[in-house]
């Protein structure tokens, strides 16, 4: 059975772990070579323990990444951008992340509902697909599910882990490589 829609896998670096507070910082996405990336000034201050997965930091109102300053666009500007992204694809889109149900999914609708843009994004988005979920269906005998394991395990690399762009490539490659049939992707697919 063929794929409807599209896939686009995507991610999030926000400033702490707490899906009903934390504020998004950066936004990336990658479907079939092309790329989507924002940087966001967060208005709350990134917790250390998030600085020193994702290298991400604020210094007098600047946003740097690894000592490095990053150019930043503002939180409804990026996600409307994201909305626009998403809708010249082919629909209806899945969105794709590892651990999409337990933080990714739940902090991006919060936002997306927090600017007044959810409407608008579940017109060009059908669901959120959970490939943590999904690895520990497909390869039950792997005793980490972390994405970087699994890239490590399956594609046999290291890569720029926690930068938003790097793990949704990443995850697009682990994904094809895996080439899940449309059952499994839809068992870990919720609907919006």
């Amino acid at each position: 059975m063929a794929r409807q829609g599209t896939i686009v896998f995507f991610d999030l670096e926000t400033t702490g772990l707490g899906t009903k507070s934390c504020h998004i910082v950066q936004l990336a996405a990658s479907c079939k070579n092309t790329i989507f990336n924002r940087y966001i000034l967060p208005s709350i201050p990134i917790e250390y323990g998030a600085t020193k997965v994702n290298g991400l930091t604020v210094i007098d109102g600047q946003l740097f990444l690894n000592g490095e300053p990053v150019r930043t666009d503002p939180l409804d500007s990026s996600l409307k951008s994201f909305i626009d992204y998403l809708g010249s694809f082919p629909g209806p889109v899945l969105l794709v992340a590892h651990n999409a149900w337990g933080f990714d999914q739940i902090v991006l609708r919060r936002v997306l509902e927090m600017c007044s843009l959810f409407e608008q994004f579940k017109q060009v988005v059908s669901g959120f697909v959970d490939t943590l979920l999904l690895s520990r269906k497909l390869h039950p005998h792997l005793d980490c599910f972390k994405q970087q394991s699994l890239v490590r395990y399956f594609l046999g690399g290291k890569y720029n882990a926690h930068n938003a762009v790097e793990d949704a490539k990443q995850l697009e490659e682990l994904f094809n490589y895996w080439n899940p049939d449309n059952d499994d992707i839809r068992e870990f697919t919720s609907r919006i």
